[in-house]
């Protein structure tokens, strides 16, 4: 799926099945709370916590690689409200990242190379 498809399926699914879009200021509190939440499972997973004994474990490796399990569907959540966001602001998340790309192209053609902390 293209992110121009992205944008177009959440609207029509915003617009048919959710009624309406939530405001801008809802959305970015939904937002933070979505990452909140991937950042949660990344830090029980990868990180130095774990869950909870009450709290069973839903990371399977294999499943997380084939796009299921808590990180894939958290980040899915994230890119929707991203995409709420986005559409409700006139953006076009293929033109912002393009362009991001470029001025990272130019800002970062060394920066990174050059870095002595990055060097193995």
């Amino acid at each position: 799926m293209l992110i121009k498809e992205a944008q177009q399926q959440v609207d029509h699914w915003i617009k048919t099945v959710g009624v309406r879009y939530f405001s801008e200021l809802t959305n970015m509190a939904i937002l933070t709370e979505e990452v909140g939440e991937l950042a949660r499972h990344m830090a029980r997973i990868y990180g130095d916590q774990s869950y909870k004994k009450d709290e069973q474990s839903p990371f399977r490796q294999p499943a997380e690689r084939a796009g299921e399990g808590p990180l894939a569907d958290e980040m899915a959540d994230v890119l929707w409200v991203l995409i709420c966001m986005a559409n409700q602001t006139g953006i076009d998340l293929t033109d912002a990242l393009e362009k991001n790309f470029e001025k990272k192209n130019i800002r970062d053609a060394t920066r990174h190379k050059d870095n002595e902390k990055l060097k193995g």
